[in-house]
């Protein structure tokens, strides 16, 4: 299963590396850089560039077949339930992880917007690392596609019974601090945007809790009717 993950990144961040040119336009046009004095700073610099642009593409283009793998793995230590239940959730798990990449996408997009209306209002010139500013972009918006699975394992945690529902409940500011510190550690250097990338994961939390709570009732009014 390891040999087969890794061949299929393999092949995933080759496309992305001998394809960046292209994602690297197509980047560009989303961010709305018109304005901004995009350079390279190094005459090797874009092949960090081309980099960056194949693990994103290979972490993108993996993640379906690491929940596959993930559940093919679980399935022999799992009830016929408890797998339906865990099977049940990988489209939710592919609409967070999409949701996340856009949610940490649009962020690091308004961060730049932000950046260049200060600078004009201010009449101070503007000169950007073109590496960084795509590698950042693109690293933060896939690891928040994966701090958005987060709820999902959680939810299947509760309903298995590995974790109780006071219990989690209990230890709230310690996941808070938690999604803090996940959304600090992540490649956006700025703390504006370390505190809007931690509150969906709050808010999907809280969810959780509530739709647990929600599937808890309805499993006690079934076992008395």
């Amino acid at each position: 299963r390891i040999i087969f993950t890794l061949s299929v990144f393999a092949v995933a961040m080759l496309l992305g590396f001998v394809f960046y040119e292209q994602i690297i336009k197509f980047l560009i046009d989303i961010l709305s850089l018109k304005g901004i004095n995009i350079v390279f700073t190094s005459p090797f610099q874009f092949i960090n560039l081309s980099i960056a642009c194949g693990i994103a593409t290979g972490l993108v283009l993996i993640f379906p077949l690491l929940i596959y793998q993930f559940l093919s793995f679980l399935r022999p230590a799992l009830r016929i339930k408890e797998y339906k239940m865990v099977a049940g959730s990988l489209p939710f798990s592919i609409v967070l992880f999409l949701s996340g990449f856009s949610f940490g996408f649009l962020i690091m997009k308004w961060q730049i917007q932000i950046f260049l209306t200060r600078s004009v209002s201010l009449g101070i010139g503007n000169i950007l690392d073109i590496s960084r500013l795509l590698s950042t972009v693109l690293l933060t918006s896939v690891f928040m596609g994966i701090g958005f699975q987060f709820p999902i394992i959680l939810l299947l945690l509760l309903r298995i019974g590995i974790i109780k529902h006071n219990q989690l409940s209990k230890k709230r500011l310690f996941i808070y601090l938690g999604s803090f510190i996940f959304a600090v550690l992540l490649p956006a250097d700025s703390i504006l945007a370390d505190v809007l990338l931690t509150l969906p994961l709050i808010i999907l939390f809280e969810l959780t809790l509530i739709l647990n709570r929600i599937f808890e009732k309805r499993k006690l009014k079934s076992i008395l009717a």
